[in-house]
């Protein structure tokens, strides 16, 4: 089984199609996104839409449930950042009515069962749990230097041996106690200074569980371009060129 593993798209839409025509899609089995698919770019449509058409399975982050906040009618503290609170608020004033019915369906997790190859001699299932931040807490932040007693503490409510997170915008794959955590990395707002999408390819077979994490180079000038178009506030435009955290 292969996987296609992706997460914090935050609405970058040309960092996600980079990644699509980087790999063909039609050789995975799964395509899984984690959450944060939108806010901060400025393509919440089209990058709801790339998910409907290529059936990926999603979760929320908690930049989309904020989204989702503001179109039940009702408002939240934090961020209080003004900038901010503009971007939440276009994206949710932006949205289709069938991408917004596609976000309230989505769950706050998944557990993802996971067939084995049935052309082999060893036939194994899997199950993957699918979290924003971690197994414990939606916006817990995991890094590859969290202490490993960590997570060996969130092994224990780990529903499978493979447990993917996002959140950080930080790649890693780090196994504890037979545990294989994985962050993709963010596919559209990275915060490591390299202007490029992040993804993880996951391959399962005769019970080996084989990562591989990948950085993609995506036209920039196209999303900073239409940030500016839109009258945005103008630092998202910034951050997206030089792939850092400004705010």
């Amino acid at each position: 089984m292969k996987i296609l593993l992706l997460s914090d798209i935050h609405a970058n839409f040309p960092a996600l199609d980079a990644l699509g025509r980087q790999f063909p899609l039609d050789s995975f089995d799964l395509i899984l996104n984690g959450g944060d698919s939108l806010v901060y770019g400025p393509f919440p449509n089209q990058t709801i839409d790339w998910l409907r058409n290529h059936r990926a399975i999603s979760i929320l982050g908690n930049t989309d449930r904020h989204v989702i906040t503001l179109l039940d009618g009702k408002t939240f503290k934090k961020p209080r950042a003004p900038d901010k609170r503009i971007m939440y608020g276009w994206t949710a004033a932006e949205l289709t009515t069938e991408n917004r019915s596609w976000l309230l369906q989505q769950p706050h997790t998944r557990l993802i069962p996971l067939n084995g190859d049935s052309n082999t001699d060893a036939d194994v299932s899997e199950v993957l749990h699918m979290c924003h931040g971690s197994p414990a807490d939606a916006d817990e932040f995991l890094f590859p230097d969290t202490p490993a007693d960590r997570f060996r503490e969130l092994t224990r409510l780990a529903e499978g041996r493979l447990v993917t997170v996002g959140h950080s915008h930080t790649q890693f794959h780090t196994v504890v106690s037979g545990v294989h955590f994985i962050n993709p990395g963010s596919v559209g707002r990275m915060f490591d200074g390299r202007v490029s999408g992040a993804c993880g390819v996951i391959c399962i077979n005769r019970g080996k569980i084989e990562v591989e994490l990948h950085r993609v180079p995506y036209p920039v000038d196209i999303v900073a371009e239409e940030i500016l178009r839109l009258r945005l506030p103008s630092i998202y435009a910034e951050m997206f060129v030089r792939g850092m955290k400004l705010n």
